[in-house]
């Protein structure tokens, strides 16, 4: 690693201590005036660094820029993260990491943008990403386990999002079926699942994960139309959350959740977070939207319904969207 690098890498293990200008000198073996030339370089990337006379430098709490370095010192995973690919501007984190996905890339392989121009939601929906409000990631996952099971990543991911917004805004985080994330009943994430199955059908090849939080005041960032239904962390909570702490805490989180998929026992916790069970909804069933009553969430993390007839359905992410709640 070169000076920069170091200097990054050090400051972002310092857990927000000032660490003086001498003893970076030292850590790097580089002369003070250096490490004060390697300060200023990293600020005209977009670092936010602090320094105070007598006490040294340290990385600000407002630092809002993504870097790898920022994110390792706080990963707790195995394979999650273990290789991240950083990136001003995609078209979409998905798009990307389905290309390198087809080419081999790694289980646990994130790719992360500071903004998207074509941010993908589900049924063919925009997700809008302005540059440094949110955090845009996919992750590339191959899992062992039976296309079934598969099905519920979606779900599985949106508990494991749900608890690190949750571990560091300390504000309750709930979940619309299948994949939004809600915070004071507006959405603040949105997460898309896209698969590639295996040769003979029964397996998958590989998942792409992406998800999509809105971490900072998008301000003008959102339309007037937006505004209605979408808001961002720091709106609900008056918290200005460091991107790079929450992908790791995301990544922690979604290995976790992910592991122990096959066992179903997140399916209680989603249940307790999604806020549609037990009101009058609209669904698209078979090409129709009905209006309907949402009994509940099933083993399968399919939300199950009661139409006007009496007939009771289970509605998976691949057959049905849920429209709206009807107030």
């Amino acid at each position: 690693m070169n000076v920069k690098e170091t200097l990054l890498e050090t400051l972002a293990g310092s857990d927000g201590e000032y660490i003086s200008g001498a003893m970076l000198a030292e850590k790097i073996g580089v002369s003070r005036n250096a490490v004060w030339k390697a300060v200023k370089s990293l600020e005209t990337e977009g670092y936010s660094i602090e320094a105070v006379t007598s006490k040294g430098y340290r990385l600000s709490a407002e630092n809002n820029r993504l870097s790898e370095k920022l994110i390792q010192p706080f990963l707790k995973t195995e394979d999650f993260g273990k290789k991240i690919v950083i990136l001003e501007e995609t078209d979409s984190t998905n798009n990307y990491a389905k290309e390198i996905a087809s080419s081999g890339a790694l289980h646990g392989t994130v790719v992360i943008a500071d903004s998207q121009s074509s941010g993908k939601g589900r049924l063919g929906r925009s997700f809008v990403s302005p540059k440094g409000k949110g955090l845009y990631m996919s992750v590339v996952v191959r899992p062992d386990f039976d296309i079934q099971t598969a099905s519920m990543i979606t779900s599985a991911t949106a508990c494991a999002v749900a608890v690190a917004v949750e571990k560091l805004c300390r504000s309750e985080v709930n979940i619309k079926w299948v994949n939004d994330l809600y915070m004071n009943g507006r959405k603040i994430c949105g997460i898309l699942t896209e698969a590639s199955l295996g040769m003979e059908m029964k397996s998958i090849d590989y998942a792409v994960i992406g998800i999509g939080i809105n971490v900072r005041s998008a301000g003008g960032g959102f339309s007037r139309e937006l505004r209605v239904s979408a808001t961002s962390v720091e709106d609900e909570t008056g918290l200005r959350i460091n991107r790079n702490r929450l992908c790791a805490e995301v990544l922690n989180s979604l290995e976790k959740y992910l592991s122990g998929i096959e066992s179903r026992n997140y399916i209680r916790e989603y249940r307790n977070r999604e806020i549609l069970t037990g009101n009058t909804i609209t669904a698209n069933v078979d090409g129709s939207t009905v209006i309907a009553f949402a009994e509940g969430i099933d083993d399968n993390a399919n939300l199950v319904i009661k139409l006007p007839d009496g007939t009771i359905r289970h509605l998976s992410s691949g057959e049905a969207n849920l429209c709206r709640v009807i107030e």
